[in-house]
C-alpha cells in the first residue's frame, strides 16, 4: 500500500504544485472517507485539486456550481411525470457521483446548502417518500471563498460539522509559482494522465484503516482534547461526538500513510488543525476583537497536555 501511496501523492504533486502537508491532508481525509473544506481565495487552484483527486483515485466525477439562484432539485435531483406511462422517473442529479465538488459552496442560500445534509451524512438521498443510495465510495469536496468577499453566505455550523476536514492551500511560493509559469497549463496535464488506483483498491485502504491500533492512553489524550474544547471559557462550543471519532480516525488514516500500525499523539495533533479548526470558534479577548485568522485548534493543544 505504501507504494501505491506514493504514485498517489506524487501524481497529485505535479498537479498542484508546492502543497505537499495539504495533499497528504486530502488523502488521509478520503482514506477515513470524509469530506473535505477547501477554504482560499480565488485562483489558489481549489477546483484544480479536486479534480486532480477524482482523478488519480479512478472515481467518477461532478461538479456543481454553487449560486445565489440553485435550488435544492438542481443539486439531488427531481420527478418528471412521463406521458409514456402516466407515472412520475425521478431523475438523479449530480450529487450521485462518488466524487461531488461543490464550487464556491458559500455562494449559494442555506436552502440550497442544505440538500447537501443527508448526502454528506448518510450517504443518501430522500425524494418524494424515496430513498436512494449514493455511490459508494462517496465524498464531498467544497470549495469556499472567505465570507468578507461580496456575494457570500455563512456555512451553519450542522453544515460545518459534517466537513471532516477543512484546508486551505494559500499562495505557493517562488519557486512552485515558477515552475507554473514555465510548465504547460495543469489542466492540460492532467487530462494527460490516467488513474493511479482503482476503486476497489482504495476501498480496501479505506477498510484498513479501521485496523491500525490506537491504546487507551492514545484515547485518553483525545477525550482530553475534547473536553478542554467544552469547558474552557476560551471556547464559545466545544466539540461535538462527531470531531472526537474523526479526531480517532484521522489519527488512524495519518499513521497508516506514514507506515505504522499505530496512533501516536503527533498523529493526532497533525490532524487536529484541519479536523477540529472549523468546530471552534474562539471567545472574543475584547469588544470589537474575533481572533480572525487564528485556528482555535492550536490554542487546544497548547491547553491539552500529553
Amino acid at each position: 500500500m505504501k507504494t501505491r501511496f506514493y504514485e498517489v501523492r506524487r501524481f497529485l504533486n505535479e498537479i498542484v504544485l508546492g502543497k505537499e502537508k495539504q495533499i497528504d491532508l486530502c488523502l488521509c481525509c478520503i482514506l477515513a472517507k470524509g469530506h473535505l473544506l477547501i477554504e482560499d481565495l480565488p485562483g489558489m487552484g481549489k477546483t484544480l485539486l479536486a479534480h486532480a483527486l477524482a482523478k488519480a483515485l479512478g472515481l467518477g466525477f461532478s461538479r456543481i456550481q454553487f449560486t445565489s439562484d440553485l435550488l435544492p432539485a438542481d443539486i439531488t435531483g427531481v420527478s418528471v411525470f412521463e406521458t409514456g406511462d402516466s407515472s412520475f422517473r425521478f431523475h438523479k442529479g449530480p450529487i450521485f457521483s462518488s466524487v461531488v465538488l461543490a464550487d464556491e459552496i458559500n455562494r449559494a442560500s442555506p436552502k440550497a446548502q442544505s440538500a447537501l445534509l443527508e448526502a454528506m451524512e448518510e450517504r443518501q438521498v430522500s425524494i418524494d417518500g424515496e430513498t436512494y443510495p449514493l455511490p459508494d465510495p462517496f465524498f464531498v469536496i467544497a470549495t469556499q471563498n472567505p465570507l468578507e468577499q461580496t456575494g457570500t453566505f455563512a456555512l451553519p455550523e450542522s453544515q460545518l460539522d459534517r466537513f471532516y476536514m477543512r484546508i486551505s492551500l494559500g499562495y505557493p511560493d517562488r519557486k512552485s509559482e515558477r515552475l507554473l509559469m514555465e510548465k504547460e497549463d495543469r489542466r492540460d496535464y492532467l487530462n494527460k494522465l490516467q488513474p493511479i488506483i482503482s476503486t476497489n483498491e482504495l476501498i480496501s485502504w479505506q477498510a484498513e484503516v479501521n485496523s491500525i491500533k490506537t491504546t487507551p492512553a492514545l484515547l485518553d489524550y483525545v477525550q482530553d482534547l475534547v473536553d478542554q474544547s467544552r469547558n474552557s471559557p476560551e471556547f464559545i462550543n466545544g466539540a461535538s461526538p462527531r470531531a472526537a471519532l474523526d479526531l480517532v480516525s484521522g489519527g488512524r488514516a495519518w499513521a497508516m500513510l506514514a507506515g505504522r500500525d499505530y496512533v501516536l499523539p503527533e498523529d493526532i495533533q497533525e490532524v487536529l488543525p484541519a479536523i477540529i479548526g472549523h468546530r471552534l470558534t474562539l471567545v472574543m479577548e475584547q469588544e470589537g476583537q474575533t481572533n480572525i485568522g487564528i485556528n482555535p485548534a492550536y490554542r487546544l493543544l497548547e491547553l491539552t497536555p500529553v
